[in-house]
């Protein structure tokens, strides 16, 4: 079964996850060596973080990306929604789709993945990009 969260979600996380662990100005460069990512596809995804304002930007030397806030203040959940515009766990509840299932008002599933979707949105708003980047400890 394929995931979630498509490979943008996903390197989004782990760019953030990045620049929290290396504060200041950071090449994208760095985190494509790092984090074994294509620098070309980095590209991609931290344009989509930088017009959702969670990051920015410097040209120049000594320049890069860098978070706009402290890691506490970001949940999972905003960080997905600029990489992946929904959260929605199947397309007919992405209210960014065009085209709606047709069966959405008589499906028999449809509440349960409604409910899912709203237990991982719920789940990925409670935790912030500082959650993920602190050290675990044994039994977390």
């Amino acid at each position: 079964m394929a995931g979630m969260f498509s490979t943008k979600g996903r390197y989004a996380l782990r760019i953030m996850s990045d620049l929290a662990t290396h504060p200041g100005w950071v090449s994208l460069g760095d985190v494509s060596k790092r984090q074994g990512i294509s620098r070309k596809y980095l590209e991609q995804v931290v344009s989509l973080l930088h017009r959702a304002k969670l990051v920015e930007s410097a040209r120049g030397k000594g320049g890069g990306y860098r978070l706009t806030r402290r890691p506490e203040e970001y949940t999972l959940g905003q960080i997905l929604r600029a990489a992946e515009g929904s959260l929605a766990p199947v397309a007919c509840l992405d209210c960014t789709n065009d085209e709606i299932c047709p069966q959405v008002t008589t499906c028999l599933t449809v509440g349960m993945w409604r409910d899912l979707g709203a237990m991982t949105a719920e789940f990925l708003d409670s935790r912030t990009l500082a959650d993920i980047t602190r050290p675990q400890s044994e039994g977390d």
